[in-house]
This record gives C-alpha cells, sequence and structure tokens, in this order.
C-alpha cells in the first residue's frame, strides 16, 4: 500500500506479526532517510483499508513506535516521524561503517553481529 509517501507491505502468511511488520518497516524507511522529522504517515484507518487488515493492528504498530519515540501520535495531526528519526539514520550510518570495516578485515557476519550483540549489553 503506498500513502503518503509511505509504502507498506505485510505478508499475512509470515511468522511476523502484522504490527510488527509495519513498525518495521517505519524504522527501516526512517534509517534510509526516507522519512524526516515532521513527516506524516498515513492515517491508521487508511493503512487498514489499503491493506484490509484490522484497524487495530496499525494502531498496535504505531503505539510502538509511539512508545520508541519514533514518532509522535496527536488526534488533530495523526502520526508525526519525531526528531529520533534523524538519530535512527545516524545509527544506520554508524553500523554501515562498522559492516564496511568487517568486510575489510575479512570479519564473518556471525562474528561481527556476536560483536555487535555483546556491545549492547
Amino acid at each position: 500500500m503506498y500513502a503518503g509517501g509511505m509504502l507498506f507491505r505485510i505478508d499475512p502468511s509470515g511468522t511476523e506479526a502484522l504490527s510488527a511488520q509495519i513498525a518495521r518497516q517505519v524504522r527501516s524507511a526512517a534509517a534510509r532517510g526516507e522519512l524526516a522529522p515532521g513527516d506524516r504517515l498515513p492515517a491508521a484507518r487508511d493503512v487498514a483499508e489499503a491493506l484490509g487488515i484490522n484497524l487495530h493492528t496499525v494502531l498496535r504498530a504505531y503505539q510502538d513506535l509511539r512508545d520508541e519515540g519514533l514518532i509522535d501520535l496527536r488526534r488533530s495531526r495523526g502520526a508525526v516521524v519525531t526528531d529520533a528519526a534523524r538519530d535512527v539514520r545516524r545509527l544506520r550510518d554508524a553500523i554501515e561503517s562498522a559492516v564496511e570495516i568487517a568486510r575489510e578485515l575479512n570479519v564473518s557476519p556471525s562474528t561481527t553481529l556476536a560483536l555487535m550483540k555483546e556491545a549492547l549489553q
């Protein structure tokens, strides 16, 4: 579904919850710089109708994103991307740099991931 500059695709047969799929796509779009602070996400009702899913599924995704600080939910304005989108973009850039270094050093993806997980703890 394409609306408001945002393309949503869901896999109803996948193992990931539909709300998690939607939230992941918004996070990824912010990380790629496709969403900027102040951008509005499509209305939850429009997303639900276009994808043929329950409105509460979309609202759950939006609430998770709100709880993470990536969007602000306001009754009059809807779902608006916050300044945290810049931080997510910065983090993605840093991760891409780390991956590039790992490749240069011929470090395996599993070792790289293990090191990142360790650093997060």
